[in-house]
């Protein structure tokens, strides 16, 4: 039976890409450059390239933080200078949220009937931030942020530190949701613990890869259903 439950926060329960493409235009706007749709998409691409490789443990999180700015000034042969790009990205980031939908419901929901953990790798300040204002954190036991923690999901170290905060904790009671297979589902492998797979977007939907969850949703009212027969 389940009691544990560790939840992503981007593009699980808040709209990350929403709000990376809202803070990316007005960043570059500041900046002088002119921001089309297409230049928005492309540092998407760069952007999670360089937190695969955070995730692999290639680069550390400020080399992320001024990479992904640098490779795509670099296609767009400008000299605006990364570091000012990834400080003012950050600001802008942390103001506000977008919930995805059904996020609110499924929390109202869940609280109560299990211990709810987030569990998430983004930067301490932004998200800390983010959070205050979705007014979400009262829902969780703790929150778990890989900055703070000072290690990143997928690792077994993010999710063995998180684990050592609850008390009477048993892997076999515990689960992990979220939306990337690379850090939360095998995150969730790596840690011993039942995965669920927010595929909301049915993404790869027939998963041939090694990272196998053990359920997948499409929607975020799913999951109490899901949890249940777990």
């Amino acid at each position: 039976m389940i009691r544990h439950v560790f939840m992503d926060l981007d593009n699980t329960l808040l709209d990350f890409s929403k709000a990376e493409a809202i803070a990316v235009k007005k960043t570059l706007n500041t900046l002088g450059i002119e921001c089309p749709e297409a230049v928005i998409r492309r540092y998407s691409q760069l952007n999670l390239a360089q937190w695969k490789l955070l995730e692999l443990g290639t680069l550390t999180r400020e080399q992320v933080k001024i990479r992904r700015y640098q490779l795509l000034f670099n296609e767009l042969g400008t000299d605006a200078s990364p570091q000012e790009a990834a400080r003012i990205y950050e600001e802008l980031l942390a103001v506000g949220h977008y919930f995805i939908d059904g996020a609110e419901w499924l929390l109202d929901s869940l609280y109560g009937r299990y211990k709810l953990y987030l569990a998430t790798n983004g930067t301490a300040a932004v998200q800390n931030s983010r959070l205050k204002s979705a007014g979400i954190r009262r829902y969780f036991e703790y929150v778990f942020i890989s900055e703070e923690l000072d290690c990143n999901k997928p690792s077994k170290d993010f999710f063995e530190r998180c684990f050592q905060n609850i008390p009477d904790f048993k892997t076999e009671e515990a689960v992990m949701v979220g939306d990337s297979l690379s850090s939360d589902i095998l995150g969730g492998i790596n840690a011993g613990i039942k995965t669920v797979w927010f595929n909301q977007e049915l993404i790869k939907s027939t998963n041939t890869g090694a990272v196998r969850p053990d359920c997948m949703i499409k929607t975020l009212k799913e999951l109490p259903g899901v949890l249940e027969t777990m």
